[in-house]
């Protein structure tokens, strides 16, 4: 990549947090990870015995962090959107085998908002039905709006948070994809050099290699992951097969 692409990657990156918050974020951080293997595991195993699950894992990695993002900001709580990405992608899944996504009706992109929409909305009934008894939680107007917004068809407020959060998620997927592809020393070279943007003198004496290895390693990562990028935009605007 000729230009560092600070504003897509930076949200990778817990180092330009505050200090102050640094706790906390490595502790919110371990809670998530955690999480996300709980859930991952747990819809693999709802697979049973389906031949693909190598690559329903792969789709997991790819976009569980997009789903759950949406949701926590559509109002859900952790567990919640948690919920909410694994009860999402196993609905896919199993449509996917009816072959019931057509391209020719629209992208990928907008068949997987639509399918994340209808499964936030069964959170919040979920949340609504268990907490029945509890009137005071829901006479909150302002709670109500959200879901009463989400259900509107034509409201377009998950639409828009949708295109924010899935620009983010295709910049941390193709950075993950490219991590595994790549040696885990030119990964480094390249994550302090253009991910956290450490003046090239400074990455060069960290990490104890020469000037050459600095810039050889921003011109081969970011040729790797410009690559990922580009499949990563072509899956979300036609998508043959889930």
């Amino acid at each position: 990549m000729a230009k560092r692409a600070k504003k897509k990657t930076a949200a990778v990156n817990d180092a330009d947090e505050p200090e102050v918050d640094a706790e906390d974020t490595k502790a919110r951080k371990k809670k998530i990870e955690a999480a996300y293997e709980k859930t991952r595991k747990s819809l693999i195993a709802r697979l049973d015995n389906w031949e693909d699950q190598k690559t329903w894992d792969e789709f997991y990695k790819t976009y569980w962090r997009l789903i759950y993002s949406v949701a926590l900001k559509a109002g859900l709580r952790s567990e919640e959107a948690f919920d909410a990405v694994q009860e999402t992608i196993l609905s896919i899944a199993k449509q996917s085998k009816k072959n019931l996504y057509d391209p020719e009706q629209g992208s990928f992109k907008t068949w997987l908002m639509n399918m994340t929409r209808w499964r936030i909305n069964d959170q919040f009934r979920k949340r609504k039905k268990d907490t029945a008894m509890a009137m005071g939680e829901w006479g909150d107007e302002r709670k109500t709006a959200v879901i009463d917004r989400f259900e509107d068809p034509k409201g377009d407020l998950l639409e828009r948070m949708w295109d924010v959060e899935w620009k983010q998620n295709l910049a941390e997927a193709a950075l993950s994809r490219t991590k595994a592809l790549v040696s885990p020393k030119q990964y480094q070279i390249f994550d302090y050099y253009v991910v956290k943007q450490w003046e090239a003198d400074k990455v060069q004496k960290h990490l104890g290699v020469s000037m050459a290895q600095v810039y050889l390693a921003k011109h081969r990562v970011g040729a790797v992951l410009k690559k990922e990028l580009e499949k990563l935009r072509k899956l979300g605007e036609d998508e043959d097969d889930v």
